[in-house]
């Protein structure tokens, strides 16, 4: 009977965290929601901005082309789902943050909230950073040596899977400097022996531009080299935030040497 006591107990004190939990989502829901409801109607214009850094490097003459009979209408619609989720990450990252912030301790909480604002603001300067360098520069090269007599038509549904991959490729590459300095900030490395592995850092960009990015050598490239410099940016933070850490420490035993010495006399 105890130990069924317990475990009701337990649920009990869980119900209302579901709750919560539930209606977080709802909200996240709902937001999306309302972002596809208003960019619907401009669906075949964001795709033909989304497409813009192809069609205007096309030959003349050659045209995006749909090769299923329902692409026309599935395209723009998974398009601006997609868009959708990605506008509402400030949103969603904001309702993770409300729902785990209660069972973090205070230092935790200064830690966590920078970390979500800096990810998300990352996020988007990688997609961008894809959209207006990487896109136009592999786009003019692989059609650039397409064989003469062959003409260039990308399908739309190939297209949408080749940007959106890239977009989240060069997203989440350049989370490199959050990842940097949450490993200074919680002991597991330090900024001196992250310079050290500063080579096998190297390496790992390029065998992630591999896997990440077509398989030429311009995107693979234009995928490492960030990697590599959010890096050595990561670690320039992560020295600046444990000297001002050192020096708060410092600032706190030297208030607290003072007050003992009043506390003495």
């Amino acid at each position: 009977m105890g130990s069924r006591d317990e475990i009701n107990n337990s649920f009990k004190s869980l119900v209302p965290h579901f709750q919560e939990l539930k209606t977080r989502i709802s909200k996240c829901l709902l937001f999306v929601l309302i972002f596809f409801i208003i960019l619907f109607p401009f669906s075949d214009v964001i795709y033909t901005q989304l497409a813009e850094p192809l069609i205007s490097r096309l030959p003349e003459g050659s045209n995006m082309i749909a090769i299923d009979v329902a692409s026309p209408f599935f395209i723009p619609f998974k398009l601006v789902m997609i868009l959708s989720i990605f506008i509402s990450i400030p949103f969603l990252l904001y309702h993770l943050w409300m729902f785990t912030a209660p069972g973090l301790y205070e230092k935790e909480r200064k830690l966590v909230l920078p970390i979500l604002i800096s990810s998300s603001i990352l996020f988007y300067l990688g997609a961008a950073f894809a959209y207006f360098v990487v896109f136009p520069l592999i786009f003019a090269f692989f059609i650039s040596i397409a064989p003469d007599g062959i003409a260039v038509m990308t399908d739309i549904s190939r297209y949408l899977d080749f940007v959106i991959t890239l977009f989240f490729a060069f997203g989440f590459a350049f989370e490199v400097p959050v990842i940097t300095v949450l490993l200074v900030l919680t002991n597991v490395s330090t900024p001196m022996s992250l310079s050290k592995k500063r080579p096998y850092v190297i390496v790992g960009a390029f065998i992630i531009g591999m896997l990440l990015t077509p398989p030429d050598v311009i995107s693979q490239t234009l995928l490492a080299i960030p990697i590599w410099l959010l890096f050595e940016v990561g670690i320039i933070f992560a020295k600046i935030l444990i000297k001002n850490r050192s020096s708060d420490v410092i600032l706190y035993d030297d208030i607290d040497n003072g007050n003992e010495k009043k506390d003495d006399n």
